[in-house]
């Protein structure tokens, strides 16, 4: 039972993270918890703190809009949470999209889907430009562009208010990553996930690979959602520096030979 847990602790802990919070935000709605209020572009925490999407935040200045002191503290907190500790762990700890996307790539794997498409048709720079995009459509129309189409939103706020397009984006996001492209929203399209992709180079929590350790099994590269993160493996050892890392702790958790941990990057670099 303990090996089950080590192989699978971190997404365990992910997806208690992930249904706890969907819970608080649920409560919130149908019995008036005043836990956490809202949804994940603009929340308040304890009726104290606000919490704010800073990528919706970013659309409402490109747009034009007058941003209220508590949007921009919210959005501030949000920040600094990401960019120092956090990294891109919003997408595999508390974005609800990543259950769907992670179980389609799932049944990638056991279906032999992979195998088939050796090269991906597509580049992960898109969400950099879906980004710039939906930053130049915000201002060019004055509207807050990638939320009026965002998936996510719909998923969060379907779960939350009652499904109603929830399903529908929840389907087209499956079979998307399932037949057409692995990790195709999440590690390709999604402009949210890129933005914390770019805050999160800053962050202090890193992976690192010990390569004295390591036997080249490659079980993190199978499961890892961003792969090209873990470039290090079987040349050197070293932290994983890119922000496009999600955390989401799944290589450390399937590596046989204790090769790559969590650890602080400034020391993870000292003991090196």
């Amino acid at each position: 039972m303990s090996r089950i847990y080590d192989k699978y602790r971190f997404l365990i802990l992910r997806r208690i993270v992930q249904i706890s919070l969907m819970g608080l935000y649920i409560g919130a709605n149908v019995w008036g918890w005043k836990i956490l209020q809202g949804n994940l572009s603009s929340s308040l925490l304890f009726e104290t703190v606000p919490l704010s999407d800073p990528y919706a935040v970013l659309q409402m200045f490109a747009a034009g809009s007058l941003l209220a002191t508590n949007v921009l503290v919210g959005a501030a907190v949000i920040l600094l949470f990401y960019a120092l500790l956090g990294g891109r762990m919003f997408c595999s700890w508390v974005c609800p999209v990543n259950m769907i996307t992670d179980l389609a790539n799932f049944l990638r794997r056991k279906l032999g889907f992979n195998a088939i498409q050796k090269r991906q048709p597509a580049t992960r720079n898109m969400r950099y430009w879906v980004i710039g995009i939906s930053l130049v459509i915000s201002f060019a129309f004055g509207i807050t562009a990638f939320e009026f189409v965002s998936p996510i939103s719909m998923v969060h706020r379907g779960l939350i208010f009652g499904l109603g397009f929830g399903w529908a984006a929840m389907l087209v996001l499956f079979l998307f990553d399932l037949f057409v492209l692995k990790n195709g929203w999440c590690g390709h399209i999604c402009p949210l996930g890129g933005f914390y992709s770019l805050v999160g180079r800053f962050s202090f929590i890193r992976v690192h690979h010990n390569e004295a350790k390591c036997t080249l099994c490659m079980k993190c590269k199978e499961v890892c959602p961003e792969k090209q993160v873990l470039h290090m493996v079987g040349k050197h050892s070293e932290p994983v520096l890119s922000g496009e890392c999600t955390n989401c702790g799944r290589c450390v958790e399937v590596c046989d030979d204790d090769a790559l941990g969590f650890a602080i990057k400034n020391l993870s670099a000292q003991k090196k």
